[in-house]
């Protein structure tokens, strides 16, 4: 007697460090997000993280088939762990969010159906509820702008966590994406400079 195997069209990646204190929400709004599709699949990566993370993700991964957790033994860095996990994924569409609940995981079904007709969705946070500390706000608007003449496009966020994009293309400019936190703005300017659709959903 065989069994069918669940598709997985989509994979949700989170990168996970040091953070026990609220991955539990986090992972039940993802959970929240999209209990209504059977094509996701949840995959942590667990940075090396020093606090209780790991048991928090294999306790919660072994009460959910959708869920899978990668252990990075050292430290290896935001991006590192956003390529392991995309590498290792099964869906031919990725979703990257963060684990801290900074971004609204309720958004997830708006980017999937903008990636319906671009090449990747980005989060950006331009809604009416978005705290961005005073002190950094000089640096992310010159960032921004050096972004926007580099790429002669009207990026909206450069380096938003929470965005959509295919599998393939992220493993065709994995060579250029840095294993640190530059990793979202690099992808964001390789795929204008390509040419490439990307769409901008305002969230808080």
């Amino acid at each position: 007697m065989t069994t069918n195997k669940k598709k997985i069209n989509i994979s949700v990646v989170i990168p996970c460090y040091n953070e026990a204190g609220g991955v539990t929400d986090s992972l039940n709004e993802v959970y929240k997000a999209i209990q209504n599709r059977n094509d996701i699949e949840i995959i942590t990566v667990n940075d090396g993280s020093t606090d209780k993370t790991s048991t928090i993700l294999n306790d919660y991964a072994s009460q959910t088939s959708e869920m899978h957790v990668i252990h990075n033994n050292p430290n290896l860095g935001y991006g590192a762990s956003l390529k392991k996990g995309i590498r290792e994924a099964n869906g031919e569409i990725i979703v990257i969010t963060d684990a801290d609940g900074t971004y609204p995981a309720s958004t997830i079904p708006e980017l999937l159906e903008e990636l319906k007709e671009n090449d990747m969705a980005v989060g950006a946070r331009t809604g009416l509820n978005v705290q961005v500390p005073l002190i950094r706000r000089p640096a992310k608007w010159a960032l921004l702008c050096y972004a926007r003449w580099m790429s002669r496009a009207d990026i909206k966020d450069l380096n938003s966590g929470l965005r959509a994009f295919r599998k393939k293309d992220a493993l065709h400019f994995s060579p250029l994406l840095p294993d640190g936190f530059s990793f979202t703005g690099t992808i964001t300017l390789a795929m204008h400079v390509n040419g490439m659709r990307v769409s901008y959903l305002p969230i808080n």
